[in-house]
């Protein structure tokens, strides 16, 4: 089943002159898969990322989620997100409350629900990131790697269909990025959909099951990963094939 699909998508922001950052991408994303999305710095994956949950708004073309197009209405944007959630590549663009336990519960509470529910929220999402023991640590004394558990948990807290991550692990040292890996494989393994964008091609030929690429604001390939490996012209346009021989050069 088809999660997103979009149609002849395009977006400029005001300060371009040159070419979009979205140039008529048109791709769909399958349900239930851990995709993994590659591109060059500048080619368009975090404003892509940033479509689908409409924090921005396609210029021309079209976007559809299960079959319907968008609600950019206030209501159809509030449930839209509530499926939709998206971690921001600093957790402290996304961290704003004085404890973890508040920055948790923003989410559930504004959803209505009732503090008791809420809090039971928290706890689950805590348990899921492994940051119960600091749910009353104020957020600016936590470390990298906490704070982006921590942001994971807020939005998990509002049991989403679909996490979208703009490369939450590139800062992170080892441990920290297979703490995210486990946490996203337990969301993922309850037949959730997990979107990352990531430079590590490691993560993509041993965690991914499907892959999109973005080359200048374009979607020039979306599948799975042993058909891009094999694909040369995609490798070779999008300079994916130099770097991917050199990281197995590096684990010669």
């Amino acid at each position: 089943m088809s999660l997103f699909t979009f149609s002849h998508v395009t977006f400029r922001y005001p300060t371009q002159t040159e070419r979009p950052a979205l140039d008529d991408l048109s791709l769909t994303i399958p349900e239930g898969e851990k995709i993994v999305v590659l591109g060059r710095n500048g080619s368009g994956k975090s404003t892509f990322l940033l479509h689908l949950n409409g924090l921005l708004r396609p210029k021309h073309g079209q976007i559809l989620f299960r079959g319907e197009p968008l609600d950019y209405s206030r209501r159809g944007l509030k449930r839209l997100r509530q499926q939709v959630a998206l971690v921001f590549q600093n957790p402290d663009d996304q961290l704003f409350s004085a404890s973890v336990f508040q920055d948790i519960s923003f989410g559930p509470l504004n959803l209505g629900l009732s503090e008791e529910e809420a809090w039971a929220r928290v706890r689950e999402a805590a348990a899921i990131c492994n940051i119960e023991h600091l749910l009353e640590r104020p957020t600016h004394a936590l470390s990298g790697g906490e704070k982006a558990r921590v942001a994971l948990a807020g939005v998990l807290a509002m049991r989403p269909d679909v996490l979208a991550l703009d490369e939450l692990m590139a800062s992170l040292d080892p441990w920290g990025r297979a703490k995210i890996r486990d946490i996203l494989d337990g969301y993922h393994a309850r037949n959730k959909t997990v979107l990352l964008i990531s430079h590590d091609l490691g993560l993509v030929k041993h965690w991914s099951t499907w892959v999109i690429v973005i080359h200048q604001g374009k979607a020039v390939f979306s599948g799975r990963v042993e058909d891009l490996l094999d694909d040369q012209g995609i490798m070779d346009e999008t300079g994916l094939l130099a770097i991917w021989r050199e990281a197995m050069q590096d684990c010669l």
